[in-house]
């Protein structure tokens, strides 16, 4: 079985909301940031560090008595690769694959988590795996861990969807039965749809 450890991605302006941070968007009646948390905790993941940035004192609690590790990425103007970055270095073990997740996609399962986990395990080349939807990309991917050392001492403006676009003979994709990993919040309009998708009517 694969040893995998998480980075959630938890650092952004969430600029495209129009001034809401997505984080406290409500998803079943628990913060998204915390939903997700507990949604990759709930997994076979063997660890979870959260990379906080923007509002980091304001999200910190959403995480209250969860048993992850947070870690602030002062950097976070700079991109969102500075959070992976931040992630890496604060990697305390080795492990087989590092899943880099993103804090917003609200309709991800412990099942789906465990199933790329699986598919990594099994994967016959590459180094990366990225998970489909009817030929759509989505998220989240898994790293191996070998690649570590070699990402941190890259280049920090290549992000991770350029450099899947650069290196398409590492990756291996694993296509999926639901689209939890193509639906992601941005904007209000997504968070509107979500609501809608769930028969929930409460505006936002």
């Amino acid at each position: 079985m694969s040893r995998v450890a998480a980075i959630l991605l938890a650092a952004g302006e969430s600029r495209r909301m129009g001034g809401i941070n997505k984080l406290e968007l409500d998803i079943h009646g628990v913060p998204l940031l915390r939903h997700t948390a507990q949604t990759l905790l709930a997994s076979r993941l063997q660890h979870v560090i959260a990379v906080l940035g923007h509002a980091a004192e304001q999200s910190r609690p959403l995480l209250e008595d969860l048993p992850l590790e947070v870690v602030v990425n002062e950097a976070y103007r700079e991109g969102q690769m500075t959070s992976v970055y931040k992630g890496l270095e604060s990697l305390s073990g080795p492990c087989d694959g590092i899943m880099i997740c993103l804090s917003d996609q609200p309709l991800l399962e412990p099942a789906d988590i465990d199933r790329l986990i699986d598919s990594f395990a099994r994967r016959r080349q590459g180094c990366v795996l990225v998970p489909t939807y009817r030929g759509r990309r989505g998220n989240p991917i898994i790293l191996a861990y070998r690649h570590r050392e070699k990402i941190l001492n890259g280049n920090r403006n290549l992000g991770c969807k350029r450099f899947l676009q650069e290196n398409p003979d590492l990756v291996t994709t694993v296509a999926m039965d639901t689209d939890h990993v193509v639906v992601d919040l941005d904007t209000r309009q997504d968070y509107l749809a979500f609501q809608g998708m769930q028969g929930n009517e409460r505006a936002m």
